[in-house]
């Protein structure tokens, strides 16, 4: 009883929230720095650049952390995950190679930012969150802010075979090893971008699934992420 009334004031706070918070010049103003510095980090696709610029990153933070919505920091969110430091979501989705149309699952949906960066860069999105709560609340959010993305409640470790296969794969949470599922559901020709590793580090990684079907692994740079738990999904916190 306790997990559905705590969901009923999620959504509750994200509707209102909503419809009082606006996109002000002052808040474009912040975008466009942070633009600035993602772009000095050595982000170089415009389109992600592009995509980060138009997206207005409060409107998926809670109240008590508004006035450092434009900060390259990753900042909590609801059921103990956080949303990804801008920096990170522009590396990811930047590996990723994203082109018009292309048919992307994100494991881990979290505050729905980085599914709105895929949104904005022309892609098919079908991403899969494991807490109900978040689920729920991100749903709403994408749906009012005009994303169509395809929101699923459920384990990441399976995938949405369903669906599959997919053009390309994110995964925005720290996988312990590269789940054989989504290797399965990821296209010939397609990339998967990966955070691996313990706990305390990952190091991001590239999957290309070549046309014979055999996998290529690129180990880039160390990242922290929450831990993607192969388990049922979470109705509660």
């Amino acid at each position: 009883m306790m997990g559905i009334l705590r969901q009923r004031f999620i959504l509750i706070k994200t509707s209102i929230y909503l419809c009082t918070m606006m996109d002000s010049f002052r808040h474009q103003g912040l975008r466009k720095q942070l633009v600035a510095q993602i772009k000095e980090k050595g982000i170089t696709s415009q389109a992600v650049l592009d995509a980060i610029g138009k997206i207005p990153r409060h409107l998926f933070m809670d109240n008590a952390f508004l006035e450092f919505a434009y900060q390259d920091k990753a900042f909590p969110i609801d059921c103990e995950q956080t949303i990804s430091q801008p920096y990170t979501v522009a590396y990811q989705t930047q590996l990723l190679g994203i082109q018009k149309g292309d048919k992307v699952l994100e494991i881990g949906t979290g505050s729905g930012y980085q599914t709105s960066v895929l949104c904005e860069m022309s892609a098919r999105v079908f991403t899969i969150e494991r807490h109900k709560p978040l689920f729920e609340a991100t749903r709403l959010r994408l749906t009012e802010m005009g994303y169509s993305a395809k929101t699923f409640y459920g384990d990441g470790f399976k995938g949405q075979p369903s669906f599959a296969p997919f053009d390309k794969i994110l995964v925005t949470c720290g996988a312990p090893l590269i789940p054989e599922q989504l290797l399965a559901q990821l296209k010939h020709g397609g990339i998967m971008v990966i955070p691996v590793g313990p706990l305390a580090m990952q190091v991001m990684t590239t999957v290309l699934k070549h046309p014979d079907g055999s996998f290529e692994v690129i180990e880039l740079e160390k990242f922290r992420f929450v831990p993607m738990l192969e388990e049922k999904a979470k109705r509660s916190v």
